[in-house]
């Protein structure tokens, strides 16, 4: 889960791929206002210029989420101006307008960008141990690290890349010098923003 406000996950799960998004609900604590967004999951008038195909109140008909959902949902197609692909989204807030609703989703996949720059940029190179406590032991400090370079670069208003800040503290780990000298060998690009 990514607060949006930083991109930095105000909480974080572990399982085996098969797990789906929506069984880890039960796990949040949801917090008052937020909205959540997860991935899989009568027409009403709309503005096609602005992308939304439809806005339908639906109710769901299979035997196992006719059970588990039976109120309406509602369901938008959204056309992505980017890609031309047509998109569906299914929620249970009936209030917002849809451009909202499908601005939400499209901050989702901030969660997908998240996890291909924890794949590319904290490459576990060797595991030091197999059994499932420690995989995961060592994800979470991959983690971890992210989140520490994330508050850094926030609290000291930089402007490098968090993949920059991560090469520089890395080849520096061992070194007795300050945070800061470290990091303003680099040049104006670790200076404070203005």
């Amino acid at each position: 889960l990514l607060d949006l406000r930083g991109n930095i996950p105000s909480f974080f799960y572990i399982s085996d791929g098969k797990l789906h998004d929506v069984h880890a609900l039960d796990m949040l604590m949801p917090e008052a206002g937020a909205i959540y967004v997860v991935d899989r999951a009568y027409s009403a008038p709309t503005d096609r210029t602005t992308g939304i195909l439809c806005d339908q109140t639906i109710s769901l008909d299979g035997n196992d989420s006719r059970r588990d959902c039976s109120k309406h949902l509602r369901r938008i197609r959204f056309k992505d101006p980017e890609s031309g692909k047509p998109l569906v989204f299914i929620t249970n807030n009936f209030i917002l307008p849809a451009a909202t609703i499908c601005a939400l989703y499209k901050s989702r996949w901030q969660v997908e960008f998240f996890f291909k720059w924890i794949k590319q940029r904290l490459r576990i190179k060797q595991f030091y141990g197999t059994s499932e406590n420690a995989v995961k032991t060592q994800i979470w400090i991959a983690v971890s690290v992210y989140v520490l370079v994330a508050i850094v670069k926030k609290h000291l208003e930089m402007d490098a890349s968090l993949y920059t800040l991560l090469q520089i503290l890395s080849v520096t780990l061992f070194e007795k010098i300050l945070l800061h000298q470290a990091l303003d060998a680099g040049g104006n690009m670790f200076a404070p923003r203005k």
